[in-house]
C-alpha cells in the first residue's frame, strides 16, 4: 500500500516533466555548467521511463511478496500469484494513467500502461526464474 501511495504522489502535478525537468536541468547546469538543451530533454525523458520501470517492476515484487506470505511459497501457487501479482501492477498503471488524465500538467497514455505492465512482467519473470532455482532449497527447510 505504501508503494502505491508513492506512486500516487509521483502522479501529481509536483512529479510532472515540467516541474522535474526544470529542477533538474538547474541542479545539473549548477554542477556541470552550460548543458545542450537537447542532450538534456533526451537523457530527461529516458530518466523518467526509467523510473516507471523501476517502480512498476517493485510493485510487481512487492505485489508478489504479499501474495506468497499470504497464500505461502507452495510451488503449486506460484503460477496464480505471478498472474494476480502482474494483474494487479496493470491495474495500477491503468488508474495512475486515468489519474494523470485529470491533471492538466500531466498526460495519461496507454504507451505508458503497457511500458509499466511489461516493466512489470519482467520483473517477474525473473522473480520465477530464481523461485525455480531455489524451489528445491524452500521444500527441503
Amino acid at each position: 500500500m505504501v508503494w502505491i501511495g508513492l506512486i500516487s504522489i509521483e502522479s501529481t502535478d509536483a512529479f510532472s516533466s515540467r516541474n522535474t525537468g526544470s529542477m533538474l536541468f538547474a541542479l545539473l547546469t549548477r554542477l556541470f555548467g552550460q548543458i545542450d538543451l537537447y542532450n538534456f530533454l533526451m537523457f530527461h525523458f529516458y530518466l523518467r521511463k526509467t523510473g516507471h520501470v523501476v517502480g512498476y517492476g517493485m510493485l510487481a515484487l512487492l505485489l508478489l511478496r504479499g501474495w506468497r506470505m499470504t497464500i505461502g511459497p507452495a510451488r503449486a501457487w506460484l503460477n496464480k500469484m505471478l498472474l494476480l501479482s502482474w494483474g494487479g501492477t496493470a491495474f495500477v498503471a491503468s488508474m495512475d494513467e486515468w489519474h494523470q488524465s485529470f491533471i492538466p500538467s500531466r498526460t495519461g497514455t496507454v504507451h505508458d500502461v503497457i511500458l509499466d505492465s511489461i516493466a512489470g512482467l519482467a520483473f517477474l519473470l525473473i522473480a520465477y526464474l530464481w523461485l525455480r532455482r531455489s524451489a528445491p532449497a524452500e521444500q527441503a527447510a
